[in-house]
């Protein structure tokens, strides 16, 4: 039994970073653009990130080519952590019978309490590293840069001057903010991908192919996954990346309510959906790839235990 649990949180794990590779360059872009115009009303800043193909023109022009792919070493482990923690515990939650009816047909609240529960969870447990990367993604050309500019030169380097500067604390800052995040971005993906790839194969709905059903419901997994997690994202990026006092504290945001409140004053409700087109296209390829290599994974696993 201690096998089978060790392994449902490995294969979550491995199925976030096969996914995270992919997505990267889309999550450098979204980062850049819920930053940009930081508590400034609609033009009165420079507008360095139009669109996605601008972002990324800009970014290659100014940064190079590899700046795409900027905190993708923390972005892995991330990954690793995040989906590791709650994909293994949503897995539990289906081992232990608290997922399913008496048909064998997941229920949604019941899908929908265990994702939320466990993208809780996966948010605590990986926040410094998604603290570390939003400051790694931030960075840029003066040219080019929004919000704070944290100058880290790698992973370790940040993490020993967060810890340096403001104790083990410092590196849960903004914990809070991730945890309601992904809470709710964990929810509304795992919950819309069970329920939607269940009713496919119910009603014999593309199954041409033994993942296809997977690959249209993880479709619809992400769409439903960014409208929800967007302003919930913005409201984390700004967390992140603002700078601290001495004592830890943000220098501009006291916490999500704060951020929240500034952010309408300043930028308008508009502003919660900064970013949206770059985290979908982000979203779409992650989700796809994250939960059809964890069908993938998962019928690997079973096949090891029946041929153990």
């Amino acid at each position: 039994m201690i096998y089978i649990s060790t392994m449902d949180f490995l294969v979550g794990g491995l199925a976030g970073v096969g996914a995270g590779f992919f997505s990267n360059p889309f999550d450098v872009v979204k980062t850049r653009m819920q930053l940009q115009g930081e508590l400034r009303a609609r033009g009165k800043h420079a507008v360095h990130y139009k669109n996605v193909p601008h972002a990324m023109y800009n970014i290659v022009k100014h940064d190079g080519i590899a700046a795409l792919q900027k905190g993708l070493v923390p972005a892995l482990w991330f990954q690793l952590v995040v989906n590791g923690v709650r994909l293994g515990i949503y897995q539990q939650a289906d081992n232990y019978g608290l997922l399913r009816d008496k048909d064998n047909n997941t229920q949604f609240v019941n899908s929908l309490f265990f994702g939320c529960v466990s993208g809780m969870c996966g948010g605590l447990c990986g926040s410094p590293l998604q603290l570390v990367k939003t400051q790694l993604m931030s960075y840029s050309s003066q040219k080019i840069a929004v919000g704070t500019q944290h100058a880290h030169p790698g992973m370790m380097y940040a993490f020993q001057k967060i810890y340096t500067k403001n104790g083990l604390s410092g590196l849960w800052r903004g914990a809070h903010g991730m945890m309601m995040r992904n809470s709710i971005g964990s929810a509304s993906q795992i919950a819309s991908f069970a329920v939607c790839k269940e009713w496919m194969d119910n009603n014999n709905m593309f199954q041409q192919s033994k993942y296809l059903s997977a690959f249209v419901a993880s479709n619809i997994g992400a769409l439903v996954k960014t409208v929800f997690l967007n302003p919930m994202d913005v409201i984390m990026t700004r967390l992140y990346n603002q700078a601290v006092d001495a004592s830890g504290r943000g220098v501009m945001y006291a916490g999500i309510a704060d951020c929240a409140r500034k952010i309408v004053k300043a930028e308008g409700l508009i502003a919660f959906c900064k970013g949206m087109g770059p985290s979908y296209l982000r979203q779409a390829p992650h989700t796809v790839l994250l939960l059809v290599f964890w069908d993938m994974l998962k019928d690997l696993q079973k096949s090891i235990k029946l041929h153990a």
